[in-house]
């Protein structure tokens, strides 16, 4: 056999195969509650659906039957987003997974190969997650099609499902009510669809928040006259606090990315300016953490205040401490999917169905849906390039079923 052709481990379906084997990147929240179905274009078309719960009218015997529409019905309409990369086996590393004799060298590099595709699949299912919490959470985000352009796409979340409180909720001032915001962005959601709230999310930030609530209203006022008591509260801070304001499941979602980039200039000690490479995906409030490659687990983070995506720039609150060469240094900016300033409240279901789903597009030449793996063997240097892809789109059904509250912490 030719090239990588010879090596089992590297035949595409069974790579293939090994991709459907791995679980779930662990706690991708939206990823796993909202399922994933194909389309049959790249052009992805949804409903969209605002109103409430309707009830069937009363009509004499014998008349016609009224003719019921959907209460505010719109298309959605994008291009479904693409999104690949891929890694190089060397020479070295490819004869390792052939080489002859005992079977424990053959295995050990299999191993390690299942844990480079498996984490190439995470990172796809990273993508998929991101998609997700930025249609939740801030009613679209942006992405590149055809021709190199950059398209922004909104799910017509209504402007009043999307707002800032006007106070710090971590204050002690007589005006915070962070009871009272929550049970009014229920009531809102509630109204607006006629959808009940099935789960709410924060991070761990918001959640210390809620846990010292000590205003004449707060969380910690309305414990000392539940059955639940302090002690509950913070042995099973989510559960307590989800039964106490009757928003369900209360989830606190930690998990985070990392987006990868390289220095185009030194960044000098001090410097709050930071060129990079490609600064499309990265966010304000977003930690841009430096790596020295020079020294072991040597970094720095430092938050993001601004992004210029046309200089290629970030712009930081407070520069690094330590000088970072543009030969030697890489940075990363790590994010959490929910920001420590959100508090959400959403819907599962409505009118028996899901409100979201993932929509997968066909791409290649062969029609693939879904995370599909690839290879192309190298001439100079030998080896081969393993490369996964995907292609899809988040939707929703139902933007009213959908709040978010931007809250000063």
């Amino acid at each position: 056999m030719k090239g990588s052709e010879g090596i089992p481990a590297l035949k595409l379906v069974n790579l293939n195969k090994l991709i459907t084997k791995f679980d779930k990147a662990p706690d991708l929240f939206f990823s796993s509650m909202f399922p994933s179905n194909q389309y049959d274009s790249d052009t992805i078309k949804w409903e969209i659906e605002y109103g409430s719960a309707g009830i069937t009218p009363f009509v004499a015997p014998g008349s016609p039957a009224p003719t019921v529409g959907v209460d505010g019905t719109g298309e959605g309409s994008a291009k479904a987003a693409y999104f690949k990369e891929k890694m190089f086996l060397d020479e070295e590393y490819l004869n390792n997974l052939r080489k002859p004799g005992t079977t424990a060298t053959y295995q050990t590099a299999e191993r390690h190969l299942a844990r480079g595709v498996k984490k190439l699949d995470y990172r796809i299912q990273r993508r998929r997650e991101w998609m997700f919490a930025k249609m939740f959470i801030d009613n679209g985000f942006s992405y590149h099609i055809k021709g190199g352009a950059k398209f922004t796409i909104n799910y017509g979340v209504p402007a009043n499902h999307i707002y800032t409180v006007p106070y710090t909720w971590g204050s002690d001032s007589a005006n915070v009510n962070i009871v009272g915001d929550i049970f009014d962005a229920k009531i809102q959601l509630s109204e607006d669809s006629g959808a009940k709230v099935d789960y709410a999310l924060c991070n761990s930030s918001v959640l210390r928040i809620l846990l010292t609530d000590t205003n004449s209203n707060g969380i910690q006022s309305l414990l000392k006259k539940s059955a639940y008591g302090n002690g509950d509260l913070f042995a099973r801070p989510s559960e307590v606090i989800g039964a106490l304001l009757g928003i369900g499941t209360l989830k606190v979602y930690d998990e985070w990315y990392d987006l990868p980039g390289f220095l185009l200039a030194d960044a000098a000690a001090g410097d709050t300016t930071i060129y990079i490479d490609d600064v499309a995906d990265y966010e304000v409030g977003g930690k841009l953490r430096f790596h020295d490659l020079t020294e072991y687990n040597t970094w720095e983070d430092c938050v993001i205040s601004a992004v210029n995506v046309t200089n290629g720039t970030v712009t930081l609150s407070t520069g690094p401490v330590s000088t970072y060469k543009r030969k030697t240094s890489k940075v990363t900016m790590r994010k959490k999917f929910i920001s420590d300033n959100k508090f959400h409240l959403g819907s599962d279901m409505f009118e028996g169905q899901k409100i979201a789903e993932f929509l997968e597009a066909p791409f290649g030449l062969e029609r693939h849906w879904g995370k599909y793996a690839d290879k192309k063997d190298e001439w100079d240097p030998d080896g081969v390039w393993l490369r996964f892809q995907d292609k899809g789109l988040p939707v929703l059904y139902f933007p009213e079923t959908s709040i978010t509250l931007d809250v000063v912490v």
